[in-house]
């Protein structure tokens, strides 16, 4: 394999739940020496959400993969030492601490950047650094009802709808993972770090689109539409006449009218609304009738055919079975298969995108909690008396 395009890149991950961690995956995936930091006693939590297999964290495997883990409490004079000598030496730490609590510990910027001044420090919260939600407690669940995601998701009748999965987290882990890259990009220009200051609550206001925008020239509010959009039709999903369901997309003019000679309706091309996106989606109803009504005839399969035959956008809706049984997945390798030596082969999300010249790749999922502690210290020079103390002093 090529060179990894991040190899010589060290991370120290001391995040928790799921966005800092999640960037730190991201970045190890690619290359990057990312070392997992993790309190003695009170471990991720992650390693127990979700199931688990003869005791061990399945979403562990995955968040954990291509870190190395240690144990470390910051919060006694013999970790912040240590992190602080570890610090001497990385490129990047990633933190979600709310804010002030390495400061209390006098692992603050100021303290870290002293130590390295090259130092990227990526600080993850809820609500950002400062400002008057700064210092509350705040998870994923939180951004997505701020941000206006659950004002939007959901039937128009009915309440506001939160995801089942962490999107804000995810969307932030995936921002962060942007910031650092940015941050160490400007490194090269000053040759110093940065701190880089990432709130859940922005990055999923971010890709809601230009709502702010909407408000503040027109005194546009979106409301709730379920699975219809305000700006196309038909857009929904439909169920098939053996149960399952498919989704149909419109973007495009040209699309739309190819879904509406496929289901027998070109009558309603000629309609002066059907010339635009807006003026579909406000005859939504005469849209989805006629699209449901021609797809509740046939089975999945032909409505799958018959549309890709007339090249209009539909796609299957798919549970996980569905989705490791589909050919293009397959053929993009997007689920891939990791040996672990306590599951043995497991299946897990590859890689986010492919490098045609230098790839990522998954080098062992997610380790057992401080497993490679002894070899860390080794490397940064400690002997092995000195990491007994540490261990005897409570702080490994």
């Amino acid at each position: 394999m090529s060179r990894q395009p991040l190899a010589g890149l060290r991370v120290l991950d001391l995040a928790t739940l799921f966005a800092g961690p999640l960037a730190a995956t991201l970045l190890g995936d690619f290359g990057a020496e990312v070392v997992k930091v993790e309190h003695p006693t009170r471990p991720d939590p992650s390693r127990g959400h979700g199931p688990a297999k003869d005791g061990v964290g399945l979403w562990w495997k995955v968040l954990g993969r291509n870190k190395r883990t240690m144990t470390l409490d910051l919060s006694t004079p013999g970790g912040r030492t240590t992190l602080l000598r570890l610090a001497a030496s990385a490129d990047v730490v990633v933190e979600n601490f709310r804010p002030g609590t390495l400061e209390k510990w006098d692992l603050g910027w100021a303290e870290l950047s002293a130590a390295n001044p090259r130092l990227v420090l990526a600080r993850v919260t809820a609500f950002g650094q400062f400002g008057p939600s700064s210092h509350r407690p705040g998870f994923g669940t939180l951004a997505e009802a701020m941000s206006g995601f659950a004002a939007l998701t959901g039937e128009p009748d009915a309440p506001p709808t939160l995801p089942p999965f962490g999107l804000a987290d995810s969307i932030a882990g995936l921002a962060t993972a942007y910031a650092v890259m940015t941050a160490l990009a400007a490194r090269e220009h000053t040759g110093a770090g940065q701190v880089v200051d990432m709130a859940l609550i922005e990055p999923i206001l971010a890709v809601l689109g230009p709502h702010p925008t909407w408000y503040d020239q027109l005194g546009y509010v979106q409301e709730r539409t379920g699975n219809r959009s305000a700006n196309n039709a038909p857009r929904n999903t439909y169920r098939t006449a053996d149960g399952s369901w498919v989704a149909v997309s419109t973007s495009a003019q040209s699309v739309a009218e190819r879904v509406m000679g496929l289901v027998g309706r070109p009558d309603l091309i000629d309609e002066p609304w059907f010339a635009t996106g807006a003026g579909r989606a406000a005859h939504a109803d005469v849209l989805d009738a006629a699209v449901g009504g021609w797809i509740a005839a046939r089975t999945r399969t032909d409505v799958l055919a018959a549309f890709e035959k007339a090249e209009a956008a539909i796609a299957p809706v798919q549970d996980v079975r569905d989705v490791l049984a589909d050919p293009q997945y397959t053929a993009l390798h997007t689920v891939t298969t990791v040996d672990d030596p306590e599951l043995g082969p497991l299946r897990m999300q590859n890689v986010l995108f492919r490098l045609s010249e230098t790839p990522g790749a998954i080098r062992w999922a997610g380790r057992p909690h401080g497993a490679d502690t002894d070899a860390v210290l080794t490397e940064l020079g400690l002997a092995p008396a000195e990491i007994a103390a540490l261990r005897e002093a409570g702080a490994l």
